[in-house]
Order: structure tokens, then C-alpha cells, then sequence
């Protein structure tokens, strides 16, 4: 299957001249973590994330997009999606634009993970269980948190999402980038510099996502996907047999999983 046949065509774009703050804006209305950026003529310069230009409190009118984008992969329509997988799980990108050809980079469309997700089938040979992929060692806030405070561990660990407990230790719910990028609690942070006295942060329970998706350390790598893509959620909460969080598994780790269990050889022919 080749990346034409799943790619979404004309995506949100910001021009490398643009301004952050109305970078910021598209993120929040699109509910996206990224951001493909061109020149006047429609090339790909690179992309923009929500952790670098959020990492940018200043409100000054002159803080354009271009010296934040990023580098990506070079994806073409007629790729297959499993060497594009591949560069995505290399580069750690979840969502890559897609140019007309090595030679001509003007960008034709987005690859996000979720769509590979969608349309390729498990290899046999992936782990059994999702205790060997998960990310261990979680960290959690609770319901009373603020947000600036967890944003702030987002930023530092470079975290997408973190789940929500009770007082009894017990998943209630997640936390995104998303969540408070909608919220609008970011802006009070970074841009409401003009008041001596800033507006208090909200607590984790007004932003957060509920309920609480889990599955537990042996359940497999499809059942995961088919959660995420059933709840269109970037991320499930795994638990052990108390019930207590002991991991996360995210569309990232789903996509390395495949990738890692493609046999290279068969990727080549293919390609």
C-alpha cells in the first residue's frame, strides 16, 4: 500500500513569515500538535510543534514561525507506508508532510500515524503484550493539580499526555497537550504578560479528558489499537492487577512496535 492511497490531502499550513501567536491560534481551533510550514510557493520548509512554540512566552508581535521549524522526512505519495512508518518512528514524528517528489517539495498532503494505524495489519511477530512496549515508570498528577504545573512537567519530559488518579491510586482520567491547548489555560501562561497579577491556573479536573481507557500489561498490541482508534484517543493507560497505573502506550510506541517487527528484506522488495 503506498502513502497516496491513505494521506490526507490539504493540510493546515502556516507560512514560515507567519507570526507564533497565530500559529498557536490554528493549533488551538484544529486541535493539532503540529504544524506543516511553507514558503510562498507551497514547498515545505520543516514543521512546527506545540512544545517548541509554546516554549515562547514572549507576545511580541514580531516572533515569526520560520526559525522554529523543525526538519522531516522526505515522504512521497508513492512511498510504501511501512518505509514511511519507519522514518516517522526514526524521526519521532507522529504527523509528516507529504511532497510531490525528492526533487520537488511542495507539500501534497499529511501522514499521521493514526492513519497507518488504520490501514496496515499487526505482523505476527510483534511482543504479545503490551507490558514489553509500554512506557514504565509513569508520571501521574491528580485531580487538585494545577495545570501550569503539569504543563510544565510536559514540557520537561516531553510527555503528550498524563494520566489523572484519585487519592485511592485508581485511573480516572488523561491529561493532553490537547486538552489544555484547547482549554486555552497555555495562553494564560505564556501571553497574559501584561498583568502584574496573572490569572490562576485551573485545576487538572476542569481541563481533563474523561473516562479513563485502560488495559492491562497483557493485553496485545491490536487491542490497543483498536481502543485508540475507536476513541479517537492518542494514548491508553495500562494498569496491573490491582488496578494501579503501571505504564502507557501511546500511537508512537504502536507505530515503533510494527515498524520494529517488519522484516527489512520484505520492506525492500516491496519498495
Amino acid at each position: 500500500m503506498k502513502v497516496s492511497e491513505i494521506m490526507s490531502e490539504e493540510p493546515v499550513s502556516i507560512k514560515e513569515e507567519d507570526f507564533i501567536t497565530h500559529a498557536r491560534k490554528l493549533m488551538r481551533n484544529h486541535l493539532l500538535r503540529s504544524l506543516v510550514v511553507v514558503d510562498e510557493e507551497n514547498r515545505l520548509v520543516g514543521m512546527l510543534n506545540d512544545q517548541d512554540i509554546l516554549r515562547v512566552t514572549s507576545t511580541r508581535s514580531n516572533v515569526t514561525v520560520g526559525g522554529y521549524a523543525s526538519q522531516s522526512p522526505t515522504i512521497t505519495p508513492d512511498m510504501d507506508i511501512m518505509k514511511a512508518a519507519k522514518l516517522m518512528v526514526e524521526s519521532k514524528q507522529n504527523r509528516v508532510p507529504v511532497v510531490k517528489s525528492t526533487t520537488d517539495r511542495t507539500v501534497v498532503g499529511i501522514l499521521s500515524s493514526v492513519d497507518i494505524l488504520r490501514n496496515v495489519e499487526v505482523p505476527k511477530n510483534v511482543p504479545s503484550t503490551l507490558e514489553a512496549i509500554m512506557t514504565k515508570k509513569v508520571k501521574t498528577c491528580s485531580p487538585d493539580d494545577k495545570v501550569n504545573t503539569v504543563w510544565g512537567h510536559m514540557l520537561e519530559t516531553d510527555y503528550t499526555g498524563i494520566p489523572v488518579i484519585s487519592k485511592k491510586g485508581e485511573p480516572i482520567g488523561m491529561i493532553t497537550r490537547r486538552d489544555i491547548i484547547k482549554s486555552g489555560a497555555v495562553r494564560i501562561e505564556v501571553e497574559d504578560e501584561r498583568h502584574t497579577k496573572p490569572k490562576e491556573s485551573p485545576k487538572v479536573e476542569k481541563v481533563m479528558s474523561t473516562p479513563a481507557y485502560t488495559l492491562s500489561e497483557n493485553d496485545s498490541i491490536q487491542s490497543a489499537i483498536d481502543v485508540i482508534l475507536r476513541y479517537d484517543i492518542g494514548r491508553v493507560t495500562i494498569v496491573n492487577e490491582e488496578g494501579r497505573v503501571s505504564g502507557i502506550v501511546d500511537r508512537q510506541d504502536l507505530l515503533e512496535a510494527i515498524a520494529n517487527a517488519w522484516p527489512e528484506k520484505l520492506l525492500d522488495d516491496r519498495f
